[in-house]
């Protein structure tokens, strides 16, 4: 594994660990926040972190300089923005009617709507052992969905987080489209668009703020779990595309089943277990996947 690699799995490692606090700390500010609101504030967050991290650079006078976004990215750009928008409303109404720890482990089907995306719409070669990993992601994904296996009774909270990982799928190939362009202004340009769209669609629908404090931790958790989690998602895209790093980014759930089970204490059903198990093998195997550019292309990505 040459040098590029493992600064871009060390990086997509970072963005996930901080992306991790999202579904603990989301359900508990649910309490004080409505969802659609909470999705904006998020994002919102994600947006004024990143003007911040740009005036520090240019105060230290950092001369780095990153290509800009062009007309030619515009389609993705949009695109990006608005599925934005909507994953994380469904997540968010999704995590009302399920618990954490079982939401943070449905966030890996990501992986498999991002793998399966990047293969058919965007012609990313996939391996057999990450099609292996897949499947059991799925299987995981599947079992952890129903809300009473016995009666094979669908958890609408699971479909709902599962929605979001397929919105989040298409958005990470965007993304990736993108991803050679400056993180700062890319994350910038999510976080403002997307929040105040999700803002105007929570006001639309009556959605009203009644808790003051809730705005300044829900957009602190967003500057950390959305911003600099993306920001260093964007720089291990350029050097493992889009499929992979999304299979190194799979460990956010279990960091975030971890939290949930300290913060709630909550001892789940037996199915979780197995799910985790599952998911646990699936991601295993996802992460030993080779790397989808090779080392020249890498090298060209990371010079730009």
């Amino acid at each position: 594994m040459n040098k590029v690699s493992r600064l871009g799995i060390f990086l997509a490692i970072v963005a996930a660990a901080l992306y991790a606090i999202h579904s603990p700390i989301s359900k508990i500010l649910l309490d004080y926040m409505p969802p659609t609101l909470m999705a904006g504030f998020l994002y919102i967050g994600a947006g004024i972190g990143m003007l911040g991290i740009a005036i520090i650079k240019k105060i230290h006078k950092q001369n780095r300089v990153e290509m800009r976004l062009t007309k030619k990215e515009i389609p993705y750009t949009i695109a990006m923005i608005l599925l934005d928008i909507a994953a994380p409303i469904f997540l968010l109404y999704g995590l009302k009617s399920t618990t954490a720890a079982n939401a943070s482990l449905l966030n890996n089907f990501e992986i498999v709507a991002t793998a399966i995306i990047a293969l058919v719409i965007f012609k990313e070669k996939i391996s057999l052992r990450l099609w292996i990993g897949i499947l059991f992601i799925t299987l995981s994904c599947i079992l952890l969905s129903f809300e009473d296996i016995s009666s094979l009774q669908l958890s609408f909270g699971s479909l709902l987080i599962l929605l979001s990982c397929i919105c989040w799928g298409f958005e990470n190939n965007c993304t990736k489209k993108i991803s050679s362009k400056d993180p700062l202004q890319i994350v910038f340009l999510k976080g403002i668009f997307s929040g105040l769209g999700s803002i105007i669609i929570g006001l639309c629908i009556g959605e009203r703020v009644t808790v003051l404090w809730s705005v300044f931790a829900v957009l602190g958790v967003g500057f950390v779990a959305y911003g600099l989690s993306i920001f260093f998602y964007i720089y291990a895209q350029r050097m493992l595309g889009a499929a992979r790093t999304s299979a190194y980014y799979a460990i956010a759930p279990f960091i975030g089943t971890a939290l949930s089970l300290i913060i709630f204490r909550m001892l789940p059903p037996y199915t979780y277990f197995i799910g985790l198990v599952l998911m646990a093998i699936g991601a295993w195997l996802s992460s030993k996947d080779k790397p989808i550019f090779k080392k020249k292309k890498i090298d060209q990505l990371t010079n730009e």
